[in-house]
């Protein structure tokens, strides 16, 4: 102990050793020594000595401290100071190396030894690497160490969460890839958020951070191990945007777990965890006083918003993000945001971009954020609101460009806003009390600041694109140049501008807005055209030798000019596309015009616009081209240069070849309609005859059940047969006995002999009804029979034929049931009557009135049964009816399968008939080409041989059926 005595305590005497052989005997001490505490008071030495001698005990120490880690489990102490140690050593941070020297190892004391600060701190940062690449060379030290972190003490915990971090900093993929091999290694971290000690958790939150850094897999399993909800949670504990740092670092941790993860982001959506950002905006009144760190959070839940509805995503999660927070009153709350006083500058700056990518191509959005009015008396639009910012030079240049980003998203694929911006500059609807958008636009078009006039342009631009008809209306513009001069329109304004050689961030803005209004519109060509003075200009500008900045704009001039040529409809006589390539050719050259126009995609400031939409320029100077803009040259400078250098020839070739597919065409157009009308009719029949046969199902079902119940009735009626002869053989035992009878005996056997007879009758009618139904069955069956022969659905008929006749066949049982029942019914009425006949032949000898009562309760209870059984034969009868209905409706569907039919059969014959119509036109055009071919030879042009053939053949053919006809 005497060793850590002089370490750690007190000088002794002698000389001091260095601090090389210091640590070489700690190393030796940790790796011999037996005793636990003589470990941890060498690790502990060590420790001390590895900021100031980070070097050597890295060098020395580091093997010694990894085994401690694997044998010492049961020492919570040692294990922290061990994992201090080592973190210590590996570490980068400013702040753990502010006190710190770092030494130049003895094997580099031959090299210069004083060094800058700046090559101090990278010689630091290259240590701690290397110190990084020797720890993890081993993967099982990476996964020694997430074991570790499994131990609830705060002393192995803690240190263990800091050791991983700076292993991450230092070599993040190649630790993030043993991570992810290792057996629960994310769920093991994941759990650092769920530590009730504050420190832990937020060191577990810049764990994740580094752990989520450019690794989709582990992005993807930290959010499905219910990160989203654990870090919403801190954050409104925390406070939400008025909370501390804590907040920051959850909300950074949200952005690498969303940002370009398109699973994580539709898991984040359908986990409804869109409807919990809403709370972070909600700001009050007196905005006045932001600290930081609230500047901070804000700036990171609004990218945050802005992750989930990037450009750069695909579209269909986008709009159904945007839906979202439309629906759940985000929408609203950003613009409420936006519309309030005393935001700071860059909060609303990063506000405007927000909402300017969640209504970007949202209708709903769009409508609504057209709708939202500025708190001002009188009430402004916000899109007017923020148009006077845009166009006003005294405003921050990163509010102008997020301004005219919003405006942009504003309009993209929304042809009811481009309308209505166009409409506020129409002379019908100008309101000179109010300030409108077209205003503020014409007004920023025209100023004295370049910025201005190229921001306006190209936001005009994009109220023109893709649509016609807004660029029809915007030639109806006219401004008031001075007073006592006439109005000159807005196109011939922007050419008068555009020659009068402003500055080049005007032109090019000038140009940009000329070439989208006049592209794909030839009246919009025409118009142009018909000023003498702007094809000269264009001219002159491309043919002139000029510096670097004027290049870009013979370019655009290039490309408006070539935009004229391809667009024209030749209605000026002037400048037809023949004329106007041949004044080309002579004043600037084909060869010099195609190279000015391909310089305009060679520019830096082109290829750096055309990454993404949103306008991102460091300075006013580099704003020169739009995104959408650089769309239309890409589609627009390949065409331009065919057409520049095709003939004449070629184009009336181009066009009868152009006339000629626009007719075969819409020959093919009318036979797709026609086929899918033919295919909506086969649909429509084919659910027709599912209908029927569901229908047939559900009666054959009802068939079964009524064979069921009459099986069940004829069941009933054998029991009651039975139970009535006893009864009868019992009664003529007892007549012997009898004495008298009751006259109203034969009374009530009268009244049976009536009913009979009348159910005799009801028989005869039912039997003359069957005979009718079947001679009605007989004749559907021929005319069934005749219409099979015909139809396509034969089988179908056939089918409800057979089951016609198995209707007759169960209705004719049914009646041959009922015969028989009657019968025997007959003849159970006889018995009893000869039975009371000889009762009163034998009445007169009998005085028992006992067994005359007994015998009348027997004659009550067969007069009962007998009513029950006419009971049973009115139900039967009511049965048969039911089947007879069932009868005629099958009788119906036959007659609409037979319409039905006939309908096909009539389509089938219109069909051909229009397939002999195209025979018919195929040949008149073979018999045109065939004049056209004899007329070139007889021009002397030479034609195939294979055709004369083909005509000889033909010829011959017709003079030898000539031959025939006159034999």
């Amino acid at each position: 102990m005497n060793f850590f005595r002089g370490v750690m305590g007190g000088q002794p005497a002698g000389p001091q050793p260095s601090g090389a052989e210091t640590i070489q005997k700690l190393c030796d001490r940790v790796a011999s020594s037996t005793l636990l505490e003589d470990r941890r008071d060498a690790v502990r030495a060590l420790k001390s000595l590895s900021k100031k001698y980070r070097m050597e005990v890295g060098t020395q120490a580091m093997d010694h401290l990894v085994h401690i880690l694997q044998t010492d489990r049961s020492d919570s102490e040692i294990l922290g100071y061990a994992l201090d140690t080592l973190y210590n050593i590996i570490c980068n941070d400013d702040e753990e190396e502010q006190d710190a020297v770092t030494p130049v190892p003895l094997s580099l004391k031959h090299k210069n030894v004083s060094m800058p600060d700046e090559n101090a701190q990278k010689q630091a940062d290259d240590l701690g690497v290397q110190f990084t690449d020797k720890f993890i060379q081993d993967s099982e030290n990476v996964t020694l160490l997430l074991s570790l972190l499994e131990e609830f003490d705060f002393h192995v915990r803690w240190p263990g969460v800091k050791l991983l971090t700076a292993l991450l900093k230092n070599q993040c993929a190649q630790v993030q890839g043993v991570i992810l091999v290792s057996p629960m290694g994310v769920s093991r971290l994941m759990d650092l958020l769920a530590d009730s000690r504050e420190v832990i958790r937020n060191d577990g939150l810049l764990l994740l951070q580094q752990l989520t850094k450019g690794n989709g897999a582990i992005q993807k399993i930290v959010a499905f191990e219910n990160a989203f909800e654990r870090l919403l949670d801190i954050i409104t504990e925390e406070g939400s945007s008025d909370g501390g740092i804590v907040v920051e670092d959850c909300l950074l941790l949200l952005l690498n777990l969303l940002k370009n993860n398109s699973s994580n982001q539709n898991f984040f959506k359908e986990g409804s965890y869109i409807q919990r950002m809403k709370p972070w905006f909600e700001v009050g009144d007196d905005n006045s006083g932001w600290s930081a760190q609230k500047v901070t959070n804000l700036h990171l839940m609004l990218q945050l918003v802005r992750v989930m509805v990037s450009p750069v995503n695909s579209p269909g999660a986008t709009a159904s993000c945007q839906k979202s927070m439309y629906q759940c009153g985000l929408l609203q709350q950003l613009c409420t945001i936006l519309m309030a006083t005393g935001v700071p500058a860059d909060i609303l700056t990063e506000t405007i971009n927000t909402v300017s990518e969640v209504i970007r191509g949202s209708q709903i959005n769009q409508d609504y954020f057209a709708s939202v009015n500025a708190p001002s008396n009188p009430p402004r639009p916000a899109i007017v609101v923020l148009l006077m910012s845009m166009v006003n030079e005294r405003q921050p240049f990163v509010l102008r460009c997020a301004v005219l980003y919003c405006f942009q998203c504003f309009l993209y694929k929304n042809q009811k806003g481009q309308g209505e911006i166009v409409a506020t500059l129409l002379p019908s609807t100008i309101d000179a009390n109010t300030i409108s958008a077209g205003q503020l636009l014409c007004g920023g078009l025209f100023s004295a600041d370049s910025l201005s006039n190229w921001c306006a342009a190209v936001a005009l631009a994009h109220a023109l694109q893709d649509n016609l008809t807004q660029k029809e209306q915007l030639l109806r513009v006219q401004l008031a140049t001075s007073l006592g001069k006439p109005p000159v329109s807005l196109l011939q304004q922007c050419t008068n501008i555009l020659s009068q050689g402003s500055k080049v961030q005007t032109r090019v803005g000038l140009l940009m807005l000329l070439c989208t209004w006049i592209n794909n519109c030839p009246i919009a060509v025409t118009h142009f055209l018909h000023n003498q003075e702007n094809v000269p200009f264009l001219t002159g500008q491309i043919s002139e030798n000029l510096g670097e900045d004027e290049r870009l704009v013979q370019g655009l001039c290039a490309l408006l000019l070539g935009i004229c040529i391809y667009y024209n409809d030749n209605s000026l006589e002037n400048y037809t596309k023949e004329k106007l390539k041949q004044l080309i050719e002579k004043r600037i050259g084909k060869e010099n015009f195609v190279e000015k126009l391909c310089f305009i995609t060679k520019h830096e400031l082109y290829s750096r616009a055309a990454q993404k939409p949103q306008p991102v320029f460091s300075s006013p100077e580099q704003m020169l081209f739009d995104h959408e803009f650089t769309k239309l040259v890409k589609e627009l400078e390949g065409v331009i240069t065919k057409a520049v250098h095709k003939s004449s020839e070629e184009e009336k070739k181009e066009e009868e070849v152009k006339k000629t597919l626009e007719q075969h065409d819409s020959i093919v157009t009318q036979y797709k309609e026609l086929i899918r009308e033919q295919d909506a009719q086969i649909q429509e029949l084919k659910e027709q005859v599912a209908s029927m046969s569901s229908q047939n199902e559900q009666m054959q079902n009802t068939v079964t059940q009524q064979l069921a119940q009459i099986q069940q009735h004829k069941d009933q009626y054998n029991i009651l047969k039975v139970k009535l002869g006893k009864d009868n053989q019992s009664q003529t035992n007892s007549q012997e006995d009898s004495s008298q009878v009751n006259g109203l005996q034969t009374e009530e056997l009268t009244q049976l002999r009536e009913e009979v007879e009348e159910l005799r009758k009801q028989q005869a009618l039912l039997q003359t009804q069957l005979r009718d139904k079947d001679t009605l069955i007989n004749t559907l069956k021929s005319e069934a029979a005749q219409t099979v022969e015909g139809t396509a659905a034969a089988s179908d008929e056939a089918e409800l034929l057979k089951e016609l006749e198995m209707l007759r066949s169960q209705v004719q049982s049914q009646s041959t049931e009922i015969n028989q029942l009657q019968k025997e019914r007959q003849e159970l009425l006889k018995r009893p009557e000869a039975g009371s006949s000889e009762t009163v032949s034998s009445s007169e000898s009998s005085t028992d009135t006992a067994k005359q009562a007994e015998l009348e309760n027997r004659l009550a209870e067969q007069t009962s049964e007998v009513e029950r059984l006419k009971e049973e034969v009115r139900n039967m009868s009511e049965g048969r009816v039911g089947l007879e209905q069932q009868l005629a409706a099958a009788t119906s569907t036959v007659a609409v399968l037979q319409t039905e039919k006939d309908k096909l059969q009539t389509e089938v014959q219109e069909s051909k008939k229009e397939q002999d119509d195209l025979l018919m036109l195929l040949a008149d055009q073979d018999q045109k080409i065939h004049s056209l071919k004899k007329k070139l030879k007889d021009l002397g042009e030479m034609v195939d041989d294979e055709d004369d053939l083909d005509t000889r053949d033909q010829t011959d053919d017709d003079d030898e059926e000539e031959d025939d006809e006159d034999n």
